[in-house]
């Protein structure tokens, strides 16, 4: 799979690891979801992923699912 970061930020965000509130760093990446060679350019989805910065539990969730 062929991701980018394009944006990344630190926000306060509740933890499913800590179970509680903590800083994450949020970014979002654009992963290729197709296992085919032709066309993959047209396949390509925007995802959130955020990290937990105490415990490091790192989340994505499909932007198009949100």
């Amino acid at each position: 799979m062929s991701k980018s970061q394009s944006t990344l930020t630190e926000l306060t965000e509740h933890c499913e690891g800590c179970g509680s509130r903590t800083p994450h760093e949020v970014s979002i990446e654009l992963k290729t979801e197709s296992k085919k060679r032709t066309n993959r350019e047209f396949s390509r989805e925007p995802y959130r992923v955020t990290q937990c910065r105490v415990c490091g539990d790192k989340r994505s969730q499909r932007m198009n699912d949100a």
